[in-house]
């Protein structure tokens, strides 16, 4: 099997290797290239060198999902909105759906050019004005990356406890001695793991991902033999909120909706940079029975397990309890909590640097090869991703993982509407290779000093408004779909003020 993980950041523009040592560059692939918009990185992947199946796409999103932040996210969305359990989930199911379908569209160009995110978004926003959506997509990744890692620490702080003993009572920003140590040791873990090299990350995904199957069916298994055979009959009501929760303007079909567009914001992040990795499938087929497998299915069979997992705390402790660590916690079994938490700990370190660490890491070498290479870039992202996740519990956890995921997601959701109605609607699914990697005054894509000027006010009027949706309470009934209505403004506005100016740069390709 090919491993997911091993080819992965070379799209997000990965130099030679983590320990940034320089390589001979290699005769272009694209012949008259700009040397300062093309390495071999980025450039056109050969088709010899496209080996992924539908499971590595399959693998990436299984483990995408497994995360802890992903459990505690469709655990909260179970009791957070007053809606019957099973409601709750058909909204997740939805937006598996939904997101499968977006990715089958952003991914289409990459598998067929071979092109990463970077290069396809060249064409929107200009060849230099790519700079932009790479770096707010790196920024968004930083973000994530603290939260994962503050998430990733409680499996950690929760073995730590169950050995020795819960420590010392004094906190600091809301964390003990034993959560600040733990989250220390996960920060040091992770950028080690990642000075190995992308092998030992792909070697931890792969055992990961079925690791955290086992012992959520485990833990399940428990969990429904304590609350008695009756659970899921139970399931139905345990959610179903209070009469004034459901009358609530935020209540029924909004709220059924609003579940629907957070999982959508949830995935956001990934699906706008799909292309990194759908340019290494074999053939579009392949992409999309790896995304059905993996979002619809695989989201189906996750989404139960915390359905009843979250539904059995509820019996027992009279709390539903998000987070699988202090679900363990409850169980009160020295070896199965030893055995979740370091399961539950790999799962969320493997997919929390792939996804959340390389991209930041190689924009930021991208954007100043001389000055920054890819360790001194992961030095940067591992800082600030450690003050974003130190201050989870004390500030950022108070906004509420919902608001914290719809307001990520709204900020990149304008790119993904610009980059498919630029690709679908105006350029009719063409584009012209070498004048992407060309900083040609005249070049299709280079517009106003290679920066699509109109792309980018699109840009800015579609995130405010998607970002306002969020937090202006005037337009709280909107803030669940905050994605999906800055991705449609995106694409409805780009569209509708370059159409007549790509039309040109179409029919001379």
């Amino acid at each position: 099997m090919t491993d997911p993980t091993t080819a992965a950041p070379a799209a997000a523009n990965e130099p030679a290797s983590a320990a940034g040592a320089t390589e001979p560059v290699a005769a272009p692939l694209v012949p008259g290239a700009d040397p300062a918009l093309y390495n071999e990185d980025i450039a056109p992947l050969p088709e010899k060198k496209r080996t992924w199946g539908w499971f590595e796409i399959f693998n990436v999103w299984s483990n995408d999902i497994q995360s802890l932040f992903g459990y505690t996210l469709a655990a909260t969305l179970f009791v957070s909105y007053g809606l019957n359990g099973w409601a709750v989930f058909a909204g997740i199911m939805l937006a598996g759906v939904i997101i499968m379908f977006l990715c089958n569209l952003v991914g289409r160009p990459s598998v067929r050019y071979g092109i990463p995110y970077a290069v396809v978004a060249r064409a929107s926003l200009g060849v230099y004005g790519t700079q932009f959506p790479t770096m707010l997509r790196a920024i968004t990744a930083v973000f994530w990356y603290g939260a994962q890692t503050y998430f990733a620490s409680t499996a950690v702080a929760l073995m730590i406890t169950a050995v020795f003993g819960p420590g010392p009572d004094a906190t600091f920003l809301g964390m003990s001695a034993v959560g600040w140590l733990s989250y220390a040791i996960v920060a040091v873990f992770q950028l080690a793991l990642f000075a190995r090299g992308m092998q030992w990350i792909g070697t931890f995904l792969n055992w990961a991902g079925p690791a955290v199957y086992v012992v959520m069916i485990a833990l399940m298994a428990v969990i429904w033999w304590r609350a008695g055979g009756g659970l899921l009959a139970e399931i139905g009501t345990v959610f179903s909120g209070s009469e004034a929760q459901a009358t609530e303007a935020n209540g029924g079909v909004g709220a059924f909706f609003a579940v629907v567009g957070t999982m959508v914001a949830y995935f956001a992040a990934v699906v706008v940079n799909y292309g990194d990795f759908s340019r290494f499938v074999r053939s579009e087929r392949s992409m999309k029975l790896g995304n059905l497998l993996g979002l619809p299915v695989s989201l189906a069979v996750f989404s139960f397990l915390a359905l009843v997992i979250t539904a059995g705390t509820g019996v027992l402790y009279g709390e539903a309890l998000t987070n699988p660590s202090d679900i363990v916690e409850q169980v009160d079994n020295t070896a199965l909590t030893v055995v979740a938490a370091l399961t539950f700990f790999v799962a969320t370190v493997g997919i929390n640097l792939v996804a959340n660490f390389i991209p930041p890491v190689y924009a930021l070498a991208n954007l100043a090869p001389r000055k920054i290479n890819a360790l001194t870039g992961g030095l940067i992202t591992a800082a600030v991703g450690f003050v974003v996740g130190g201050l989870w519990v004390a500030f950022i956890e108070g906004i509420g993982i919902a608001a914290f995921v719809d307001t990520l997601g709204a900020v990149l959701a304008p790119l993904f509407g610009i980059i498919v109605a630029d690709y679908y609607l105006l350029r009719r699914q063409r584009f012209d290779v070498k004048a992407l990697y060309s900083s040609a005054p005249d070049g299709p894509y280079h517009y106003t000093r290679g920066w699509n000027l109109r792309a980018m006010a699109v840009f800015g009027a579609a995130s405010v408004f998607s970002i306002a949706a969020v937090w202006v309470p005037a337009l709280e009934f909107l803030s669940g779909f905050a994605w999906i209505l800055g991705a449609a403004l995106g694409a409805v506005l780009h569209w509708a003020i370059m159409r007549g100016k790509v039309r040109e740069a179409v029919s001379a390709e």
